[in-house]
């Protein structure tokens, strides 16, 4: 019998097509934020904020984003149950870590005598910041754990998804200005349930490399 985690890899898809009748759940949510806030970070740095595209005037704000490029990924704005902009900040500081210390200072997971030390981490945001402050490069990596982890978690509850690098960076930047500010998004994700008719993508087989071919053990 195939572990439970194996079964819900082979049986998630990349929906091509949702329906729109069909919306997540307020408890499914609940787990879907908590998961999402729960994702692993280099660091702990946790630089993002998520955006959860939800009423259907956030919906049509996201589908005016796609006027000019990446069309093909429209038809998810309004059919989706959710959307959710992934965004990193594009200059995270060491104000913004020390806020990530506050909190592991008030439950306990360090005491603040030791703060200065714990500081000591920060060294890997140096590494990857320029003499402008930018380090967006390394924290949209980040923000790319989190979407791993959520896609799992949707397919353990049965919730189907699409991963959206194809949006147009500026206009939802535009678009979305009040909402990102210090942010960056380039990557969103549709959530919802896939059309049964007209999903291609759902009952074709799951192809990958064989496992042969990728993993060495050493």
């Amino acid at each position: 019998m195939p572990h439970p985690i194996v079964v819900d890899l082979e049986n998630r898809h990349t929906a091509k097509h949702y329906d729109a009748s069909k919306a997540i759940s307020k408890e499914d949510l609940d787990v879907i934020l908590e998961a999402l806030r729960l994702s692993p970070s280099s660091i702990d740095s946790q630089p993002w904020k998520f955006i959860v595209i939800e009423s259907d005037e956030a919906k049509q704000r996201f589908h005016n984003t796609f006027e000019s490029k990446h069309q093909f990924n429209q038809k998810h704005a309004k059919a989706a149950s959710h959307i959710i902009l992934f965004a990193h900040k594009t200059h995270y500081s060491r104000e913004d870590f020390n806020k990530v210390l506050d909190v592991h200072v008030q439950i306990g997971r360090i005491a603040e005598e030791n703060r200065e030390q714990a500081f000591g981490s920060f060294a890997f945001v140096d590494m990857n910041t320029d003499e402008q402050g930018d380090n967006a490069a390394w924290t949209k990596a980040q923000v790319y754990l989190a979407l791993g982890n959520l896609m799992h978690v949707l397919a353990r509850l049965k919730i189907d998804s699409t991963p959206l690098e194809g949006i147009d960076h500026e206009l939802v930047a535009e678009e979305f200005a009040n909402e990102l500010v210090g942010y960056q998004c380039d990557v969103a994700l549709a959530m919802g349930y896939s059309d049964a008719v007209n999903d291609f993508n759902a009952s074709l087989p799951k192809s990958r490399l064989p496992k042969e071919s990728i993993v060495t053990i050493i």
